[in-house]
């Protein structure tokens, strides 16, 4: 017995001392608190005569060989060196300032190195928003090469990339890789549904990428990565207000116990009296995002988001109003009302280090209502002279059901990897639109107000369903080459049920119509080495007409599916021993059948097809760190968009005539986009920032005739910030901005009609100022 017994409290030995010998520890990112897997951990004890690694999980977590130091190393974040005393270590790791090889997700919907994506895409990271402290989403998304994201105030907005200024839906926005609107379902100003306090990253996809996500995805894919559970538990609140009455609230936290873990953040912002007259608006947002590990390889994620948004719409000004710096609005009664509810669950698990799989079901529900100003129009006889105004109110409202699977495989053979997928999204949707008469005051040119006469212009349902299937395969032929090809079918089915009688519609009571495309892809990277590299690419998009482009009473032409084709190369060089950073793009893009607004005699707009036009145009992005201290920015874009074939139909004086615009450059379509910034962080004063900005819009013209011209704007801002990392204050944050510093008067868009020119007036200068608490415990 005696011996049994020395024998186990042998065995309890060895036990304790292989548990000794090893050390444990869970690493995170600086700023979000989340946990960091593919942490590559490593021995830099120099007295070990062999170094041993180990790569952290998915919870962050890590065991090594015991040992006095410890060097921690990612892709996107800067490593860090530290000592150990203990038998547990938690380390923060920071996200790289310079990010000589950032890991996206948005190219495959898994992360990857940018080098191995042969596309135009770039990050704003959470470096750069948690610096920044922006009131709007358009003040982080201009930092991107090739992006004008064009504010329109309260939270409103246009956009160009690799197109002209546009509210046609030619881009994809998307949260967390699921599209915000179904396809069919289009709203230019989409992006007021993103809850801006809840975003960690944003990527951005430069040129089609309906390959892998379907139509709209033609100028490009906006993807917002929104922030999961933090490690232990973490939380944040801040307060910030501007000189014209903006005032916002903004809350986070989480925690993460066991297998569980879950994540909560919003804002509530308000903003009354504001700069502009009638432009009052409210937003309430809120994200909710747990994690459930049934084991190391299977995981559950639920989110939900809901925002709301109501705002006065002031729309834009006459020249003499803007010139003058008179911002009244020429009414006082349009108005915009936005409810969004999104939510979804996804199940991954990875079947091995080669296979992956996940399933995601997710809901929408989207109630828009509005009396838009832009509909607000005058009637005038063949002479121009006024008649009578009138306009209408609408509201629009879907549900979406819908279901999106991905799976990978990794082979040996070639190192290649396969990737399917296949998405099902059933959005029935209404809509209704009354016409109103409008009342104005014409000598003052001031609408005073209305009559809701109760006459539908339009009532109808739409049964609408988008599927899809697609595939993506990559090889390696060599080590340096990476090919990539992938192919998409997609098929875009209306059911159109009309409501008002067939006395008073053009349409059927009942139609039904389909829209349907295989979408290709390939291309290929090389890699150069030591951070070196280039790519090509072609690609084709489509965009099917919208549900106002096919049954709304406003459009009496019909419109029919539009398809891109893009041939694309690039490439990326660090220099100056890795402290300078280029990445350049130089596309092609040529549209059949574009669908894009044309000014009619009576000052609307009617949907058109173009015959054919073409966007060509250079990117490029410069990033350098003379000194750690020290960082330099600039990106660009220079681009020609032009129409190849298009014409129309004028009437002067009863008599009707062809206009031809071959050639002639596309109306507000910019040849320069250039934003700069440079940051200063003292190593002698710990937390603090500084940067200074300038953003140039170049001149672009106004009509399709390229006879008038807006001559563009540059905007300079000044951000300061400092975190305090003092024992007794640490946490708390504070910061100081100013937009449009030099208080420059300058419109962010410009349009021209038959009569006049008309200016979305830019804010003058603004003064934000913001404080902020943030704590985390592992």
């Amino acid at each position: 017995m005696k011996r049994y017994y020395l024998s186990f409290i042998f065995f309890l030995s060895l036990i304790s001392n292989a548990y000794c010998q090893q050390l444990t520890g869970i690493v995170t990112d600086a700023i979000t608190h989340e946990p960091l897997p593919g942490v590559t951990v490593t021995s830099a004890d120099s007295a070990q005569s062999t170094k041993v690694s180990a790569v952290t999980d998915r919870r962050g977590m890590f065991v090594i060989k015991k040992s006095t130091a410890l060097k921690f190393a990612m892709i996107g974040y800067e490593s860090k060196k530290m000592q150990v005393t203990g038998n547990n270590v938690y380390v923060a790791l920071q996200p790289s300032s310079l990010n000589l090889q950032q890991v996206v997700v948005s190219a495959s919907r898994e992360g990857q190195a940018r080098q191995d994506a042969p596309i135009a895409i770039s990050k704003i990271s959470s470096v750069q928003i948690n610096d920044t402290k922006a009131t709007a989403i358009y003040q982080l998304l201009n930092k991107v090469p090739g992006v004008n994201m064009v504010n329109l105030n309260s939270e409103q907005h246009m956009m160009q990339i690799r197109q002209p200024i546009t509210t046609k839906a030619l881009y994809l926005y998307l949260e967390d890789g699921l599209p915000i609107r179904p396809t069919g379902i289009f709203q230019h100003n989409a992006l007021y549904e993103i809850n801006i306090a809840a975003v960690k990253d944003i990527e951005v996809i430069k040129g089609p990428a309906s390959s892998l996500y379907g139509s709209n995805a033609i100028g490009g894919a906006v993807n917002f990565i929104t922030q999961g559970p933090p490690q232990g538990y973490s939380g944040y609140v801040a307060l910030q207000g501007d000189n014209y009455h903006y005032r916002r609230a903004d809350a986070s936290g989480g925690f993460t116990a066991g297998k569980f873990g879950l994540f909560v953040g919003g804002y509530i912002a308000d903003q009354k009296n504001g700069w502009q007259d009638y432009s009052d608006f409210r937003k309430r947002s809120i994200n909710i995002n747990t994690t459930y590990d049934f084991s190391s390889a299977t995981r559950l994620t639920t989110q939900a988001s809901y925002n709301y948004l109501y705002t006065e719409t002031a729309g834009s000004l006459d020249s003499i109003r803007f010139y003058s710096k008179k911002y009244g609005s020429n009414q006082e009664f349009s108005y915009r009302e936005v409810k969004a509810t999104r939510a979804s669950t996804r199940l991954e698990h990875h079947w091995s280090d080669r296979n992956y799989t996940f399933i995601t079901a997710f809901f929408r529900s989207n109630v828009t209502g509005q009396l838009p100003n832009y509909y607000i129009s005058d009637v005038r006889n063949s002479s121009g002279q006024y008649l009578s105004s009138n306009g209408q109110i609408n509201e629009q409202s879907l549900k979406s059901y819908g279901l999106l699977t991905q799976h990978r495989s990794d082979f040996s053979f070639l190192n290649s990897k396969l990737i399917v997928g296949a998405s099902v999204d059933n959005s029935p949707s209404k809509y209704f639109a009354k016409y109103l008469s409008i009342k104005k005051d014409v000598a003052n040119n001031y609408y005073t107000g209305y009559t809701n006469t109760d006459s539908l212009i339009d009532n109808y349902k739409i049964k609408l369903l988008n599927t899809a299937v697609y595939a993506h395969y990559e090889f390696k032929p060599v080590d340096a080459l990476r090919i990539v090809t992938g192919l998409r079918y997609d098929r875009v089915y209306y059911n159109f049920n009309n409501s008002l009688p067939a006395n008073r519609t053009k349409y059927k009571q009942q139609q039904k119509n389909s829209f349907n495309i295989i979408a290709p892809k390939a291309g290929f990277t090389y890699d150069l080495g030591n951070n070196n590299g280039f790519y090509g690419n072609f690609s084709v998009g489509f965009q099917p007409p919208e549900t106002g482009d096919l049954y709304s009473s406003r459009q009496t032409r019909p419109v029919d599916q539009a398809s891109f084709y893009n041939y694309e190369v690039g490439g990326w060089l660090s220099a100056l021993n890795k402290k300078m950073y280029l990445e350049l793009s130089v596309y092609d893009l040529e549209g059949r059948n574009e669908i894009i607004s044309v000014l009619q005699p009576d000052n609307t707009t009617q949907n058109e097809n173009a015959g054919a036009t073409r966007h060509r145009g250079i990117e490029y992005g410069l990033t350098y760190l003379p000194v750690n201290q020290l960082a330099f920015r600039f990106s660009g874009t220079n681009a020609w968009h032009t129409y190849v074939n298009f014409s129309t139909i004028q009437t002067v004086g009863g008599k009707s005539s062809t206009v031809y615009y071959d050639g002639n450059r596309m109306i507000n379509a910019p040849a320069w986009i250039a934003n700069s910034e440079v940051t200063y962080k003292p190593a002698y004063l710990q937390g603090f920032r500084s940067s200074f900005e300038w953003q140039h819009i170049g001149p672009y013209y106004k009509d399709n005739a390229n006879t008038r011209r807006y001559e563009g704007y540059d905007v300079f801002n000044l951000r300061l910030g400092y975190d305090l990392h003092q024992t007794a204050l640490k946490g708390i944050g504070v910061w100081f901005n100013v937009i449009n510093l030099t208080n420059r008067l300058y419109a962010t868009n410009v349009t021209s009609s038959t009569y006049s020119d008309t200016y979305y007036a830019a804010p003058p200068r603004t003064y934000t100022v913001g404080i902020s608490y943030s704590f985390a415990k592992h």
